[in-house]
């Protein structure tokens, strides 16, 4: 079982990187909320990884941190979240933000993530609210909620803007980030974030 990879990074197609190791490139599917942090091409990457097995092959998913690793594992528990909704849960919605929306009973929420309809959301709230809150990685989603929500307050105008150009709030909201901290010019920013969007 693969469950860690420490390497380059060789492509990136979207959802799909390939990372190498070792002169081996392992194809790794990865949420929407990593494509800002990717290093470029030929980086060092390191990526928590949950193998799974279907009778159509195996897939490779990575994450940035072990904590989003053990949601994704708690998510595709549920019947109908299979790993590819899994993924998008965490990288449209957020890890910290699907965690609270379980325990708050916000189903609105979590119905943001695609392939999750109103039905799949209340079973996600009644088969997990009870392990996300007694789950050690709760630790790490309550600290990282405040600063979540700080970015989303301070690059309102920024993501404004990334969303009017079609990109989804998720990656917009961590593309603003990143560009705030380069930059205090509006105009700046919006380059510095799209040229971290297009990567």
């Amino acid at each position: 079982m693969i469950a860690r990879l420490r390497g380059e990074l060789l492509e990136h197609h979207g959802a799909t990187i390939v990372v190498d190791v070792h002169g081996v490139g392992y194809e790794v599917q990865i949420p929407e909320s990593a494509w800002p942090v990717l290093p470029e091409l030929g980086g060092a990457l390191d990526l928590y990884v949950r193998q799974v097995f279907r009778e159509d092959g195996v897939s490779l998913f990575g994450f940035v941190d072990p904590a989003e690793r053990r949601l994704f594992d708690l998510l595709t528990e549920v019947k109908g979240c299979g790993p590819k909704i899994g993924l998008s849960l965490i990288g449209q919605v957020g890890a910290a933000a699907v965690a609270e929306a379980i325990l708050r009973q916000d189903a609105k929420t979590l119905a943001l993530a695609n392939g999750v309809g109103p039905r799949l959301a209340e079973r996600l709230i009644l088969e997990l609210k009870d392990k996300v809150q007694q789950d050690a990685f709760m630790q790490k989603v309550e600290s990282a909620t405040i600063p979540r929500k700080a970015i989303v307050h301070v690059a309102d105008d920024l993501v404004d803007a990334l969303l009017a150009l079609g990109y989804r709030r998720q990656e917009a909201e961590s593309a603003a980030a990143i560009a705030r901290d380069e930059s205090d010019s509006v105009e700046e920013q919006l380059k510095t974030a799209l040229r971290s969007l297009q990567r």
